[in-house]
C-alpha cells in the first residue's frame, strides 16, 4: 500500500508541475510585457527587465499556485477513471492507499506554498522594491542636466541650475502633468537624492508645490524642506509596504519580544496561512468529485473548468463586503473546506458496503 501511495503521489505531482510550469512561463511572459516601460522609458537593459520580471513571480505564483494543484490532481484522477485504475483500486480495496497519496500530495503542495508565501515572496518582495528604487535614482541622475529640460517620463519635465561636486542640485525645477484633473509643479532653490527607509527621495530645500486644477484654480505651498518620493515622477505611486517585506519567522519574533500583535501583522500572517488552507480545501474539492469510479462516458463538464469555478467562487465569496467583514478573508476558503469535507466523507461512506461485500 505504501509503494502504492508513493506511485499516485508522484502520479498527481507529474500532471501539477507540467501545468504550473506552463502558468508560471506565461506569466512570465505577461510580466515582461508589463513592465516594458523599463526598456522603453527608463533606459534600462533587458537583463534588468527579466530579473524585475522574475522578482514578481512568487507574488503572482501564490495567487494561482493552489489551481494548478487542484487541476494537476483532477487530470490524474480522471486518467485513472479513463484507464479503469481506480475501479481496480476500489475493488481491490485500495482506497486507503488512494487517499494516502491524495494527502501526501495535499501536505507536500501545501508546505510549498507556506515556503513560497512566508519566506521566498518577502525576500523578492524586498529585491524588486530595492532595484525598483536605484533604477529610478539612476533614471534621475542620468536625465538631468544643467540648464536643459528633460522629460524624465511623458508627462514630467525637469531641470536645473547646477550640479555641485556633493551631488547637491541648484534651482530645481519639476513640473508633473501626467495627472489631468491636476497639475503639479514643484520649484526649490537646493536639491539632493538621498536614500530613506522608504527608498529613493528627492530632498528638497527652501522652495514650493504648486497645483493647478483641471478648472485653472490654482494654489500654492511653501516649505523649508520637502522630501519628495522618486516615484512620484517617474511612475505610478507605490509605497512600500515595509511588512509585507518581512517574513512570517522575523514578524513572530518581533511580534513575541515587543508583545505587540497588532491588525497588520494577524491579517497579514493569516493570509499567508491561508494560502495552504486553499490547497487543502481545493484537494479535498477535487477528491471528493473526482476520486470515485463511475460508468458515465458522455455529458461530463471538464473537470479543469470545474476547479476554476470553485476557485472563482472561492475568491468571491472571500470578497463579499458583508461576508468578509464578518467572517474574514478566509470566508470562502473555509465554506469550500467544509463542504467538500461532507461530501468527501459521505462518499466515502456510501461506497463502503460495496468493499465489504468485495471483501466477503
Amino acid at each position: 500500500m505504501k509503494r502504492l501511495s508513493l506511485y499516485l503521489a508522484r502520479l498527481f505531482a507529474v500532471d501539477a508541475i507540467a501545468l504550473f510550469a506552463v502558468a508560471v512561463f506565461l506569466l512570465f511572459l505577461i510580466q515582461c510585457l508589463r513592465i516594458f516601460d523599463v526598456v522603453s522609458v527608463k533606459g534600462q537593459s533587458l537583463l534588468t527587465l527579466l530579473g524585475q520580471a522574475l522578482l514578481t513571480m512568487p507574488s503572482l505564483a501564490v495567487v494561482f499556485f493552489y489551481v494548478c494543484v487542484g487541476i494537476g490532481l483532477g487530470r490524474a484522477l480522471r486518467n485513472m477513471q479513463s484507464n479503469q485504475e481506480l475501479h481496480i483500486i476500489h475493488t481491490s480495496r485500495g482506497v486507503p492507499a488512494l487517499l494516502g497519496a491524495v494527502w501526501i500530495y495535499t501536505g507536500g503542495c501545501a508546505l510549498l506554498v507556506l515556503l513560497i508565501s512566508n519566506f521566498v515572496e518577502p525576500y523578492t518582495t524586498r529585491q524588486f522594491n530595492d532595484w525598483s528604487a536605484s533604477v529610478t535614482a539612476d533614471l534621475v541622475g542620468r536625465t538631468l542636466r544643467p540648464h536643459r529640460f528633460a522629460e524624465v517620463v511623458p508627462g514630467v519635465n525637469m531641470v536645473i541650475g547646477s550640479r555641485q561636486g556633493d551631488g547637491q542640485l541648484t534651482d530645481f525645477f519639476a513640473d508633473d502633468a501626467r495627472a489631468p484633473e491636476s497639475r503639479r509643479t514643484y520649484i526649490a532653490k537646493s536639491a539632493v537624492v538621498a536614500e530613506d527607509e522608504e527608498g529613493y527621495v528627492l530632498q528638497l530645500v527652501d522652495g514650493s508645490i504648486q497645483y493647478m486644477t483641471d478648472k485653472f484654480q490654482f494654489s500654492q505651498v511653501a516649505f523649508k524642506r520637502y522630501d519628495l518620493a522618486l516615484e512620484r515622477l517617474t511612475g505610478p505611486t507605490e509605497y512600500r509596504d515595509g511588512l509585507a517585506e518581512k517574513n512570517s519567522y522575523d514578524i513572530v519574533a518581533e511580534a513575541v519580544a515587543t508583545g505587540t500583535w497588532d491588525n497588520a501583522v494577524i491579517s497579514l500572517l493569516i493570509k499567508r496561512l491561508g494560502e495552504a488552507v486553499r490547497v487543502v480545501a481545493i484537494c479535498v474539492f477535487v477528491t471528493a468529485l473526482a476520486a470515485f469510479p463511475h460508468g458515465r462516458r458522455n455529458g461530463e463538464i471538464p473537470l479543469e473548468l470545474v476547479v476554476l469555478g470553485a476557485a472563482f467562487l472561492e475568491r468571491g465569496v472571500a470578497s463579499l463586503p458583508g461576508i468578509a467583514d464578518r467572517f474574514g478573508p478566509m470566508a470562502g476558503t473555509t465554506l469550500l473546506l467544509a463542504g467538500s469535507a461532507l461530501v468527501l466523507l459521505f462518499r466515502l461512506r456510501v461506497y463502503a458496503p460495496v468493499y465489504r461485500r468485495a471483501a466477503a
